[in-house]
């Protein structure tokens, strides 16, 4: 377990994020939760990549550079995030809105961008 990890309950779906390791396994509805293993894909080939592109003052993302992810109450993005070393910014959506958030957070390289959908999990992207 670290820092940043994402936990879901497969009861449930409530889902956790670990702020301090306490070297335990977080539990709900009786058991223990899944421990979220970020997904990784071609951008192209995939809606739930997150895609970064530059801006003039940060970064913006993108969930589905080819076709936007699905915003419906069944089927969405729940946040969006960039992780820069040890700052984590995260925009939180809502259904209706578009699959896509801005930072004031330049693009560089080793950056993390990272998504949740409700339905299929942790999406990542590194910046190369």
């Amino acid at each position: 377990m670290a820092r940043l990890d994402i936990y879901k309950c497969n009861a449930c779906g409530q889902v956790v994020e670990i702020a301090a390791d306490a070297g335990l396994v977080p539990s709900c509805c009786g058991m223990e939760m899944e421990l979220m293993t970020p997904q990784t894909a071609e951008y192209k080939l995939e809606k739930h990549v997150p895609y970064p592109e530059a801006m003039a003052q940060g970064t913006r993302v993108l969930v589905g550079k080819e076709t936007a992810h699905p915003m419906t109450e069944e089927h969405q993005i729940l946040w969006i995030e960039i992780i820069n070393g040890q700052y984590v910014n995260r925009k939180y959506l809502k259904p209706g809105e578009k699959p896509e958030a801005e930072f004031y957070v330049p693009l560089q390289e080793g950056m993390i961008v990272r998504e949740y959908c409700n339905l299929h999990g942790l999406w990542e992207y590194v910046v190369e």
